[in-house]
């Protein structure tokens, strides 16, 4: 397994992959189960489970996972030159679906989850509002996935269409994922993406067409995607 980084100079870690790996199935009842988007329980984004991207340190963050029973101790590893710490873990029995980041060695910088289906986008809206920004992209023929940008919460939340061609958002999407992340690193996230106005509930194309001059602007350089490498 190796760490695939993006946003080079922000280091924002994606995904643990193995190398010419699937298309990953991002509806997996083997990843997290975790309703805390909706519930806010035991703590509201941009916590997640005490941690909290930009304040919780290193040290204090691996306690938590370490002492979680629902999870699997984290496995951590260091970036080749870099202070940069990461770490991985899964629930007991389950699949691995989640990392952690700490640019600097120090403290937490981002946190990534999968999580298994349950969550709808109807409940997220309900707990957590409307988002912002909205940017879709397609995983495979039958996969797809909107991002749900909150630049106040710092947080990304990640919706399953059936697709790039059929596909839609409706108050029954699932969740499938989310991304915590500090202040400065969702700043750089609206500033590096062409991302769409939120317009409720719709299709996978809407949030994939062309950005309008009434839209949010900017010239795309990095890939918000879940991918294989190959």
């Amino acid at each position: 397994m190796k760490l695939r980084w993006l946003l080079p100079g922000l280091l924002v870690l994606v995904l643990f992959v193995a190398a010419c790996a699937p298309v990953p199935e991002l509806r997996n009842d083997k990843y997290l189960h975790d309703d805390s988007l909706i519930t806010g329980d035991p703590c509201a984004a941009p916590c997640w489970r005490g941690i909290t991207p930009g304040e919780t340190s290193w040290a204090d963050a691996l306690v938590i996972l370490e002492d979680d029973t629902t999870l699997e101790d984290p496995q951590t590893q260091t970036l080749e030159d870099s202070a940069a710490l990461a770490a991985q873990w899964q629930e007991r029995d389950g699949e691995l679906c989640c990392q952690m980041l700490s640019e600097d060695g120090e403290t937490v910088s981002v946190i990534f989850l999968q999580i298994a289906p349950g969550s709808t986008l109807g409940q997220l809206i309900d707990s957590q509002g409307e988002p912002t920004y909205a940017i879709g992209t397609p995983i495979s023929d039958e996969q797809a996935v909107v991002y749900l940008l909150y630049p106040e919460k710092s947080l990304m939340v990640f919706a399953f269409a059936a697709g790039a061609e059929n596909g839609s958002l409706s108050e029954t999407s699932e969740i499938v994922g989310a991304w915590y992340l500090t202040p400065d690193s969702m700043d750089l996230a609206l500033k590096t993406n062409n991302l769409h106005a939120w317009e409720g509930y719709a299709s996978f194309a809407t949030y994939t067409a062309d950005t309008t001059e009434d839209q949010f602007e900017v010239t795309p350089s990095v890939t918000l995607t879940p991918t294989p490498e190959g």
